[in-house]
């Protein structure tokens, strides 16, 4: 290797050492090892040192095609040292303000769509629901109302028809007035029935609401 190809590889194992230093303390701080199990702790510190491995192995290739001298892990030694003598507390102060920062960005966008898209959608549905029930009571208050009115005008209009018929069953033979009363009697069962399905609809729009 020439002067400049191994100069060029000392300040990029320095400048190696110093980014290991730093996504150590990274690892660290979102690995949170207390609260972790062993298992987990143990494969998350594989997958590390084999990435941290990887990419100043990498870089060692694109400086010097991967050719391995002493120097190199002196170089790494004193990249790590420089970074946790000099910019360790630095690092550290800029990582919680970047992820203080990330978090409040995050809550402000949960609570910009809160505001614009799920409040609104939640509104109109529950405004929706409020109109259809109050629809649907007053369709209910008019199928009453008009099913009351009907009957008061066919109670009006048989009135007159009730009193002749009665008036006729009086006048007829026996047999034939027990044909008519059976008669009567089925159409009154058959009214009766009706009325009793009307009222069970009634009550199952009523439970619906």
């Amino acid at each position: 290797m020439t002067l400049s190809v191994q100069f060029l590889t000392m300040l990029s194992m320095i400048g190696m050492g110093s980014l290991f230093g730093a996504s150590l303390d990274t690892y660290q701080r979102f690995l949170k090892r207390p609260v972790r199990k062993s298992w987990v702790v143990f494969i998350n510190d594989i997958l590390f040192w084999l990435l941290q491995g990887l990419a100043i192995f990498y870089i060692l290739f694109l400086v010097n095609e991967g050719e391995l001298r002493f120097y190199i892990f002196l170089a790494l030694l004193c990249g790590f040292a420089a970074y946790q003598a000099l910019m360790k507390n630095i690092y550290l102060k800029l990582l919680e303000i970047v992820i203080s920062t990330i978090i409040s960005i995050y809550y402000f966008i949960v609570k910009v769509i809160r505001l614009l898209i799920i409040r609104p959608v939640q509104f109109f549905f529950t405004t929706l629901i409020g109109l259809l029930v109050l629809v649907g009571k007053l369709l209910l208050l008019l199928i009453k109302w008009t099913s009351n009115v009907l009957m008061f005008i066919l109670k009006v209009l048989l009135s007159p028809v009730r009193w002749i018929f009665r008036l006729l069953i009086r006048i007829l033979p026996a047999p034939f007035k027990k044909s008519v009363d059976k008669f009567y009697d089925k159409l009154k069962g058959y009214f009766q029935k009706g009325k009793e399905y009307v009222k069970k609809l009634a009550e199952k729009w009523k439970k619906k609401e």
